[in-house]
């Protein structure tokens, strides 16, 4: 690690944490030679993401999407927001775990409606009426008998 000071290529590790909940190491490294000190943080690389939209539009992957969509489905609904964050957390190391370079968005909304069912049966059928595009009444009752039959 080069120094930032003195651009000297010898440093020595003085002290490491983790940070981010185990998803990085802070250290703390000092020149060799000028004994200045200095913070670096090391972490893993993730794959870049791509998602591809419906109409075949190719977007970078971005969490916020899906929290904000979660967020929205749960809007006045009993479920804590660590539950919220947990359910994304868990879809996002899905998605990186599947070593896709390129996944549909379909995909993702498949994972998410699987995660709502399991958190809240209103806010799935909340996220499923958008995600779904429901055309009329009857697309929404087919869709409610799916999750009651299921329940028996």
């Amino acid at each position: 690690m080069k120094c930032p000071f003195c651009d000297y290529y010898e440093t020595k590790v003085v002290d490491s944490r983790p940070t981010d909940e185990g998803q990085a190491i802070r250290r703390g490294r000092e020149c060799v030679q000028c004994s200045k000190r200095f913070t670096t943080y090391e972490k893993i690389e993730k794959i870049p993401l791509i998602i591809v939209k419906k109409d075949g539009n190719r977007q970078a992957y971005d969490r916020n999407k899906i929290l904000n969509g979660i967020l929205k489905a749960c809007e006045k609904r009993p479920v804590p927001l660590n539950t919220i964050e947990k359910a994304v957390d868990e879809i996002e190391r899905a998605l990186y775990n599947s070593m896709e370079k390129e996944i549909t968005s379909q995909q993702i909304g498949e994972m998410v409606m699987d995660k709502l069912k399991e958190i809240d049966e209103v806010s799935y059928v909340r996220f499923a009426s958008v995600y779904r595009q429901f055309k009329d009444i009857n697309n929404f009752a087919e869709e409610l008998n799916k999750l009651l039959n299921k329940e028996k």
